[in-house]
């Protein structure tokens, strides 16, 4: 990767934003954009303005970085994010966490839609991560090795902290929602997968499956952050699913699931 475009996009936020390390990082994933509660706007900016990050192509990410308080705490948010299928290499999808890294930020929250594969669950459930399969075979990590991102060979056992995990269902639990353990399946995109794809990903253990979140995880674990996975099922899988799959099915799960993400996110926040 090419650490002068990380360099730009930290020298575009001002000082503000790296004066007191953020309480937590949240990623939000299609149709998590407005799921995040304010009580006070430090700096926001639109990806569009940030070297070597730009402006998503895919709707429901509405592409703006906003540093903000809630409760006393300072969280810095990324609403929506950039995928390795839109083209752009490794460098757009994880500036947002070497981005956090900078700032001191050591918490990082994931969330994602996801397609799903378990049949025990159903359009509008949450998986909280509880592991990963990259099926793609690479990650952001290949290609020289940067001292400040950890070990040349980082561990992966346990990708997703166990205590934010604890956490999580602790405020499903108090709020009634239905959430799971899961593992999230990676795959590249843009398409969606075959029926048979579905079966082999299930045979290797996945519940869910989706397009982001896999690198970033990848990433910040071999920063040294503590990570927190969040799916939402926004639709059965292909060959589960008896209807044709679309982006626009993904999007209306998300409106329909908009204010038990954001009482899932409080509280989870609250309880940090």
């Amino acid at each position: 990767m090419q650490l002068n475009s990380f360099d730009a996009a930290a020298g575009y936020l001002p000082d503000e934003c790296f004066k007191a390390p953020p309480d937590l990082g949240i990623l939000l994933g299609s149709g998590w954009g407005s799921a995040l509660e304010m009580d006070e706007v430090v700096f926001r900016a639109n990806y569009a303005d940030i070297p070597g990050l730009g402006a998503s192509t895919v709707k429901g990410h509405s592409g703006e970085f906003v540093l903000y308080r809630r409760k006393g705490r300072l969280i810095a948010a990324w609403c929506g994010r950039r995928h390795f299928y839109e083209g752009a290499g490794w460098e757009p999808v994880v500036l947002p966490v070497e981005i956090l890294r900078r700032m001191g930020c050591q918490t990082l929250f994931l969330t994602n839609a996801s397609g799903g594969i378990n049949p025990a669950l159903r359009p509008g459930d949450f998986v909280i991560l509880r592991d990963h399969i990259n099926l793609m075979g690479v990650n952001p990590l290949i290609g020289p090795h940067v001292e400040e991102w950890g070990e040349r060979f980082p561990d992966m056992t346990e990708v997703y902290t166990k205590r934010l995990a604890e956490i999580l269902h602790a405020s499903a639990n108090r709020l009634g929602l239905r959430a799971m353990d899961g593992v999230y399946a990676y795959t590249s995109g843009p398409c969606y997968e075959t029926p048979a794809e579905i079966q082999a990903y299930k045979a290797q253990g996945a519940d869910v499956v989706g397009m982001s979140t896999v690198p970033e995880a990848v990433f910040a674990k071999a920063c040294g952050m503590r990570i927190a996975g969040l799916s939402l099922v926004s639709n059965l899988a292909a060959g589960i699913s008896r209807r044709s799959l679309n982006h626009e099915e993904v999007m209306a799960a998300g409106e329909v699931a908009r204010s038990k993400m954001s009482a899932l996110i409080g509280d989870f926040l609250d309880r940090l």
